[in-house]
């Protein structure tokens, strides 16, 4: 569903992204702006898609994902709002290297590409700020997957369980957004494995399971698990 009602001069993305911009620019954004709606399994862009648009998660949560040859999914992250993985590539690629889908139901604006490289030719400053963010952004992504690859099997499942609590839902009681299988694919383990070690966490009771609400009972024993994995 589409969205074309602007609301870009009070929108939090301004804090994050276009805070060196004046009020006249950010309205100007309107005319190149639409935001759109997915639901759950929804599919924001597929890999091989052209890029022809600056996009942005207002609210939701989204995963990045490759296929591989097998036919199954390589997951390379699971972000949140503001976190705009979908614009690593924008400024050196003409076809998206990856695919982006919703988790949960999730709110997209996108703003025409040729107008942001016009503000970044013409705004130092703005260019700036949307370098740094990128930059942190592919950061973030890289050392994530150098934390997870550097564990083994339980100290993968406990870290991506801390990754919900903390850094997704701030809460020590949450439905897993994705399936054991995706689980799987994000750590690069087995499915079998992932279920496996779900249960024998749930069975030392450092978590409790009911579906897909996970309930972190000892933290600090996960935290040990994940340092120590």
């Amino acid at each position: 569903m589409i969205n074309n009602d602007c609301e870009c001069t009070g929108c939090q993305f301004r804090n994050v992204a276009f805070s060196t911009l004046e009020t006249g620019q950010v309205n100007d954004l309107c005319t190149f702006r639409q935001e759109f709606s997915y639901q759950k399994g929804g599919i924001i862009h597929r890999e091989g898609d052209p890029i022809r648009d600056f996009k942005y998660l207002r609210s939701g949560l989204v995963k990045v994902f490759r296929k591989t040859g097998a036919g199954s999914e390589q997951i390379i992250a699971i972000t949140k709002p503001f976190d705009f993985v979908s614009n690593i590539s924008i400024f050196s690629e003409d076809r998206y290297k990856y695919s982006v889908s919703a988790l949960e139901e999730s709110k997209v604006c996108n703003i025409k590409l040729d107008y942001i490289k016009e503000l970044v030719a013409g705004n130092g400053r703005f260019a700036l700020e949307l370098m740094t963010k990128i930059s942190r952004i592919s950061d973030k992504i890289i050392l994530q997957s150098l934390d997870i690859r550097k564990r083994n099997l339980i100290g993968r499942v406990a870290y991506i369980l801390l990754y919900f609590s903390r850094d997704i839902y701030d809460s020590g009681i949450f439905d897993l957004p994705v399936s054991r299988k995706e689980i799987a694919d994000y750590i690069s383990m087995s499915t079998a494995n992932v279920i496996r070690t779900l249960s024998d966490f749930r069975k030392e009771g450092i978590i409790k399971l009911d579906g897909k609400t996970v309930e972190i009972v000892d933290i600090d024993k996960l935290d040990i698990i994940s340092v120590r994995g």
